[in-house]
């Protein structure tokens, strides 16, 4: 079973409800802000589960998939994207799997940035 954090009690932010709409549009009432339990596990995903992180020990890196690759599975145009800015990520576009049982990691194309993904379960 999945285990939450208080903070997902909270309201929206402002930067939140954009990712969201960002990623489901004009469906994101009807798919996300009217159903509880996915907007509560959105927020979760945002607020607790994804971590971007800068690695430039090499000893540290790890062999991953690359983000662009994630991207592109769902049909994002990931050249379009620019450059990656961690304040700006929203990682509800990527396609990424938040719903495994262990910890999964990413990597950002021509950068020392990696996306990690917290299991929901730990």
């Amino acid at each position: 079973m999945a285990k939450f954090n208080d903070n997902v009690k909270l309201p929206l932010t402002a930067v939140e409800r954009a990712q969201i709409i960002e990623v489901y549009g004009e469906s994101a009432e009807e798919l996300v802000f009217s159903k509880p339990n996915r907007l509560k596990s959105i927020k979760h995903i945002l607020r607790n589960r994804v971590e971007v992180k800068l690695i430039t020990d090499e000893n540290l890196k790890k062999p991953c998939p690359k983000l662009s690759e994630m991207a592109e599975s769902v049909g994002l145009d990931y050249s379009q994207e620019g450059d990656f800015n961690p304040k700006d990520f929203n990682p509800l576009k990527y396609g990424l799997n938040f719903y495994s049982r262990t910890a999964a990691m990413y990597h950002v194309d021509n950068t020392n940035y990696y996306i990690i993904i917290k299991s929901q379960y730990q």
